[in-house]
């Protein structure tokens, strides 16, 4: 249910491994790769003094081989990183990385910095940007800069570059604490080496992190010396990292090149669920289901194997079959939102009353978790619709509309509902929070 459910855009300031980058970015959701990047991530969050619950992770459908943080307590890692990294300890490498900007409050510092340059070197640097935007010529930044915000500039990238190695030694320190070996961040900037000339400036002073080859010398410092390095990713480790990127490249990769990797010769698990997926993506669904069957057959329990029968059967129309899948999948993993939320639309998909309250219970409760997810809203909204409670449905148009940054769609859904609500109740109150807070960014919106 990796794509299928929800696929975001959003705009944010990154600060990673590779280069910064400000652009707009889709977001994939999925169950089983959540859960097994929460179990490499929260170890190293807890041995920089983090609290897991307070840091979020999410998965970007982007092939080049980049992870960031943003926002401060949120961190972003790249399709293409995954796909591409050779094992767990890798991924886990760069996690620990970016755990060291998060706990060195390092974004928070750049704005310090930023905040330090004068008015006319900030200005200076934006004309000069203006300049090389509008000519195509990155030359015009210097010569479009007074030499004031040129050394401002020079100073702040040098201030980023000192970041990354801090983030470097930080992440290593992270993984001795938790008796993990720093081999993987090694190999993964390695991994790099290739792309570092393709990617970046020649001259180091314009690079916003140190040289690679620097990077590399000073983890192979640590990987000589730490007694932690010889360690490996325990089996089972190893085997759910082959799973989820059997399962990415499904979702991601057209048939026939699944079909080159994973040739249906290959009978290994990884195999036959890279090209289930890939064959349910390409809508042939009876021989996708067949092949999670046989999945089914060796691990009938697994959450994740039903998860993806049940979202195979729910697009084929097969709504009926589909139930007892999902229900099976929440039943062994009530705590994954994703299966909950796929099981409810399931059940709002039969249009039957009793599932249409068991759906919004469900729902409900996934809220409390995710209060920005606007599929959930919508969901809601039928379900609560369906069931007779219209301002209640009014108040979940409002969510949605909310979560999806529509502020004049949200504040007319929570005018419509506060119509149906007892002045004083839960829902009265939420609707005046969601009209408050739409008429806020409406009057940003709209300026002085």
């Amino acid at each position: 249910m990796l794509a299928g459910l929800m696929a975001l855009l959003l705009v944010i300031p990154a600060v990673g491994p590779v280069q910064a980058q400000s652009r707009p970015i889709s977001l994939l959701r999925d169950a089983e790769t959540e859960t097994l990047i929460r179990d490499y991530a929260d170890p190293l969050f807890r041995a920089a003094g983090l609290d897991p619950a307070g840091i979020r992770v999410f998965l970007v459908n982007d092939d080049s081989i980049n992870a960031f943080v943003a926002g401060g307590m949120r961190m972003f890692i790249h399709t293409g990183l995954l796909l591409r990294a050779d094992n767990a300890n890798q991924v886990i490498g760069v996690i620990a990385h970016e755990t060291g900007h998060i706990a060195g409050a390092h974004l928070s510092r750049i704005q310090d910095e930023l905040r330090n340059a004068t008015i006319e070197q900030i200005i200076g640097m934006v004309l000069g940007g203006a300049a090389a935007a509008a000519s195509g010529n990155a030359g015009a930044v210097v010569a479009g800069s007074s030499l004031g915000s040129e050394i401002a500039r020079r100073n702040l990238l040098k201030y980023t570059r000192t970041m990354e190695s801090a983030a470097d030694q930080a992440g290593m320190s992270y993984l001795d604490a938790t008796k993990q070996s720093s081999r993987g961040l090694l190999e993964f900037f390695g991994k790099l080496a290739g792309q570092e000339f393709l990617s970046e400036p020649r001259d180091p002073y314009l690079r916003t992190h140190p040289l690679t080859s620097d990077r590399i010398d000073s983890v192979q410092q640590h990987v000589d010396q730490s007694p932690f390095s010889a360690i490996t990713d325990a089996p089972d480790l190893q085997a759910r990292h082959q799973r989820m990127v059997a399962k990415l490249k499904g979702y991601l990769w057209p048939l026939s090149r699944v079909e080159q990797e994973y040739p249906p010769s290959d009978t290994s698990v990884p195999a036959r669920y890279a090209r289930a997926v890939a064959l349910y993506r390409a809508s042939q669904m009876q021989e996708a289901v067949k092949l999670m069957d046989s999945l089914l057959a060796e691990a009938p329990d697994d959450p994740y194997f039903l998860e993806q029968k049940g979202q195979i059967l729910y697009d084929s129309g097969q709504l009926a079959a589909a139930l007892p899948v999902y229900t099976q999948a929440y039943e062994r993993a009530p705590q994954q939102t994703m299966i909950a939320m796929g099981l409810a639309q399931v059940e709002i998909g039969l249009e039957q009353p009793d599932f249409d309250l068991s759906a919004i219970r469900r729902l409900e409760e996934i809220t409390r978790v995710e209060p920005r997810n606007s599929r959930v809203w919508y969901l809601l909204s039928v379900a609560y619709g369906r069931s007779g409670n219209l301002p209640m449905a009014h108040l979940a148009l409002a969510e949605q509309a909310m979560a999806q940054g529509d502020p004049e769609t949200a504040w007319g859904q929570a005018k419509r509902a506060l119509e149906g609500f007892d002045t004083g109740s839960p829902g009265w109150l939420r609707a005046n929070d969601v009209i408050g807070e739409a008429q806020q960014r409406l009057d940003r919106y709209e300026g002085p």
